[in-house]
């Protein structure tokens, strides 16, 4: 007897299988007759594991417009307008956002997120929000909190000190900005500094890196260099790496050689990357997205990040990691086959790996969360974006919504319309 049996679903890997849930944890995947407390019919759908977003800020969720709007779309007047907000926002109201976004996270099967906090103010106030969001949300969405300077670790007289503040209160991954110190040298050492930190704490260390279109920035060499002194391997990403966008070839066929050999990861975020970079150009107009497809050629593990959902640096957004993926194929030019379901892994299996989630998937042990699709296979829920029709975390059903055809009333045509082509 299990609690709940998906049946009949199409795996990311192409394989029909049914999936038998007991308590929390997934304990048979095959031909199951045995009986459940409930089954889902997936017959014909694509079953994959949650959505994973490794990079998004949560504590400026949903604050289009506050104090105003980003006017010039640029990053700096974004990351000034947070510098007012930060210090007007109460600990209520950024839980209460936070929590309306997670909802909304829930139900596109998004059930694993990493979140910068800003660390900058002397108050904490969204520290002590985010952990109190993230002991609400833990039944059912795993929520990883990184210490992040947003104004530079030693741009404020406490900058170092906030961080280690937030990392004693609770927080889990430690952050980083280096191309936002004052100096190359300060942005290098703060990375010195920062390694230190995560090594001796035994904590993941995120930073954002160069996010910048300036060529010269090339504090990732500096990082690189760092992880690899540490070991710290896969538990260190590299977030944005935009500048990378605007490099010489002869200087990145040195640089990602010593990324692959540090064994760290990567967090382009596509839908902000393209919007933010190149305003300062004319024509040619920058995208700004890193070098995707050649760090996965060296072997780095890639995954695309989300970021932001109307705050101030994104007036868009959904909490669809779909979305991000179908931005990712287009910019990077992944539209071969292999490329595309390697975009949809990368929102999947590749995220976890980078937040180090050991048990996502859909095989025997792996933690009971999975998402029903509207779709036959990965390439055509990356084209459709389609519903969600079943959401389970940890066990338990925490979304679903029916099946949607379009009606259509035309003469000689078919009373309803879907856009599914496969399955």
């Amino acid at each position: 007897m299990f609690d709940l049996i998906v049946r009949g679903g199409s795996l990311p890997d192409g394989r029909v299988a049914d999936i038998g849930i007991r308590g929390d944890r997934i304990v048979e995947v095959g031909r199951i007759e045995a009986e459940a407390g409930r089954v889902i019919d997936a017959t014909g759908d694509l079953v994959s594991p949650p959505f994973v977003d490794p990079h998004f800020h949560m504590d400026a969720v949903l604050s289009y417009g506050l104090p105003r709007v980003n006017a010039s779309g640029t990053l700096l007047e974004g990351i000034s307008l947070w510098g007012e907000l930060r210090d007007l926002a109460t600990v209520e109201d950024m839980v209460a956002r936070a929590l309306r976004y997670c909802d909304w996270a829930v139900s596109m099967g998004l059930l694993a997120i990493r979140t910068h906090v800003d660390t900058t103010p002397d108050h904490l106030r969204g520290v002590e929000a985010m952990l109190e969001v993230k002991r609400i949300v833990a039944p059912y969405l795993d929520l990883q909190l990184v210490a992040f300077p947003q104004d530079g670790l030693y741009r404020s007289a406490s900058g170092r000190a906030n961080v280690i503040r937030a990392l004693d209160m609770g927080v889990d991954v430690v952050g980083g900005i280096p191309h936002f110190e004052r100096t190359m040298e300060e942005g290098a050492e703060s990375l010195r500094d920062l390694a230190r930190m995560a090594a001796e704490r035994g904590l993941m260390w995120d930073v954002h890196c160069d996010e910048t279109d300036d060529p010269l920035s090339r504090h990732v060499e500096t990082m690189a260099r760092e992880v690899t002194r540490h070991g710290l391997g896969a538990r260190a990403a590299g977030s944005h790496l935009t500048s990378m966008h605007s490099m010489d070839n002869y200087y990145v066929s040195k640089l990602i050689p010593l990324i692959a050999e540090s064994g760290m990861t990567a967090i382009p975020n596509p839908l902000i990357n393209i919007t933010l970079q190149g305003r300062h150009d004319s024509y040619p107009k920058r995208r700004g997205l890193t070098r995707v497809k050649e760090m996965q050629a060296a072997g780095v593990t890639v995954g695309w990040g989300q970021d932001c959902v109307l705050d101030p640096w994104y007036s868009l957004g959904t909490a669809d990691m779909l979305d991000v993926a179908f931005m990712g194929l287009h910019v990077a030019q992944m539209t071969h086959p292999d490329e595309m379901a390697r975009c949809f892994r990368m929102v999947t299996a590749d995220n976890a790996a980078i937040m180090g989630l050991a048990d996502h998937g859909l095989a025997h042990g792996c933690l009971a969360s999975l998402v029903v699709l509207d779709a036959a296979n990965p390439t055509e829920a990356l084209r459709l974006r389609p519903d969600r029709l079943a959401v389970v975390s940890k066990g338990q059903v925490v979304a679903e919504k029916a099946r949607n055809d379009a009606r259509l009333a035309l003469p000689g045509r078919p009373a309803r319309v879907r856009r599914r082509v496969a399955g």
